[in-house]
């Protein structure tokens, strides 16, 4: 969308646009094509015509991250000076902030999310011998973490109505060696925890909830993150809360915590760890420390991230109900019990049917023409060559038998058909395009519609 008019910079736009009410701003000072709501029903930009927006009104969409030199540099400059780079009490200060804001009791922070989650695998004990449930619809780093551990990664079908783990098929995958469940809050939509820890507990399975791109998102008003006996943050670049790098592990058991924290620092034993090992070295450790400016650059965007989850959960459910009346688009759905969802992603489902079987990479092209950003979401997992890697590297090979480490009985035994169907449906927003209006969200479903329209003709044309 075109810079507001007049003396209204850009620096001041986008302050604004942070704190003080991002969707609200944008629709007052972008012009649009037509009233919200309507269609447009033009040729499709991929075949000459033009895109979804007026003429000369290419959108330029919220970018990220934000970043506020006036608010959000202080601090850092303050850090920077101050000679005190590596972790100490600016750490201390955001770890105390993330644990207040996710309702738990305590919080170390690591180098990113995926160590965040090794390092509470690794100090609940899962290693060598253990098998972990895990969904199969997840970035990689959730499976790779089980992997460093040594465990090894039970693939449980996914739920493609919520893009979440099938919670009702868990039970079925729990053997003798299943020590823990691993849901991932995938997109920022909340999983079947009170199913899922309902289960845990009849089982005796510890659970770590991949809150990685859940911040916020809510469960009977409970953060997720907090049902489990550890949650596991990201802080990446492309998260709702980036400092470029960085992950949180949370939890309500000190002594955990504890360990967390002495294994995160090269194992010098903390807290209680002192009065049970002594002090000192006392345990196997790594370096995980985050650093005192990525600190200082995660409370400057926490200060603004709650507002910004209200405006994406208001623009993602208005673009829900806008896709629902397309047919061959069908948008995500939420359990019942969630009271807010994180909304890193937006995703739906693509039936090329309904668009007169034009391929899904033909829909993304076509909706890229029309200058709306997309993607096609995740590729399966449970078969993907890096597992059979893992299996033949010297540690496994140690750690289990041939038998256990037969790569097709594993293929055999770890088959999600929906899953497999659902990556070759799903389609992808990012979470700064929610950060828009409400005209912005009539303008995609616009896009949407010309496709769909003219999905024959785009199909001719794409085979040509």
């Amino acid at each position: 969308m075109k810079k507001p008019a007049g003396n209204y910079s850009r620096r001041k736009f986008i302050i604004q646009n942070s704190l003080a009410g991002t969707a609200a701003i944008i629709g007052m000072n972008f012009p649009h094509l037509s009233s919200p709501g309507s269609r447009e029903t033009g040729a499709p930009a991929i075949l000459g015509g033009s895109p979804a927006w007026a003429p000369g009104q290419k959108p330029e969409w919220v970018k990220w991250p934000i970043w506020v030199p006036e608010t959000d540099e202080p601090r850092v400059l303050e850090v920077l000076r101050s000679g005190v780079w590596s972790e100490a009490k600016v750490v201390k200060e955001f770890e105390n902030a993330w644990a207040k804001t996710i309702g738990a009791r305590r919080c170390v922070t690591t180098v990113n999310g995926t160590n965040a989650l090794i390092c509470a695998l690794v100090n609940l004990d899962i290693g060598a011998g253990d098998e972990v449930i895990v969904p199969p619809y997840t970035f990689i780093a959730t499976i790779q973490a089980v992997l460093q551990t040594g465990a090894i990664p039970v693939f449980v079908d996914t739920d493609p109505e919520t893009f979440q783990i099938d919670a009702g098929k868990i039970e079925a995958s729990i053997t003798p060696r299943t020590r823990a469940i691993l849901p991932v809050h995938i997109a920022g939509l909340p999983a079947d925890m009170e199913q899922i820890t309902a289960i845990a507990k009849r089982h005796n399975l510890v659970v770590v909830e991949d809150a990685c791109q859940a911040w916020l998102a809510e469960i009977n008003h409970k953060k997720v993150g907090t049902f489990g006996n550890a949650g596991c943050f990201s802080f990446q670049n492309s998260k709702n809360i980036p400092i470029g790098e960085g992950g949180a592990v949370v939890s309500d058991d000190e002594t955990f915590i504890d360990r967390c924290v002495s294994y995160h620092n090269f194992g010098i034993s903390y807290g209680s760890m002192v009065d049970k090992m002594g002090p000192g070295i006392t345990m196997i450790g790594t370096k995980l420390r985050l650093t005192e400016y990525q600190a200082a650059m995660g409370l400057a965007q926490l200060k603004r991230l709650d507002t910004q989850t209200t405006t994406r959960n208001e623009n993602a459910g208005y673009l829900r109900s806008r896709l629902m009346e397309i047919p061959g688009i069908t948008p995500y759905k939420l359990y019942d019990n969630v009271t807010r969802a994180a909304f890193h992603l937006f995703p739906f489902r693509y039936e090329k049917n309904e668009f007169a079987g034009l391929p899904k990479a033909g829909f993304l092209s076509a909706l890229r023409a029309e200058g709306v950003p997309c993607s096609g979401g995740y590729d399966t997992l449970n078969d993907k060559p890096f597992i059979r890697h893992a299996f033949q590297t010297k540690n496994f090979k140690k750690m289990y038998s041939e038998t256990e480490l037969d790569y097709n009985k594993f293929l055999e035994r770890n088959q999600c058909p929906e899953n497999d169907r659902l990556c070759q449906e799903a389609v992808w927003f990012t979470q700064n395009l929610l950060l828009g209006s409400k005209t912005d969200m009539d303008y995609i479903a616009s896009a949407i519609e010309k496709i769909h329209k003219n999905a024959g003709k785009i199909k001719k044309t794409d085979q040509k």
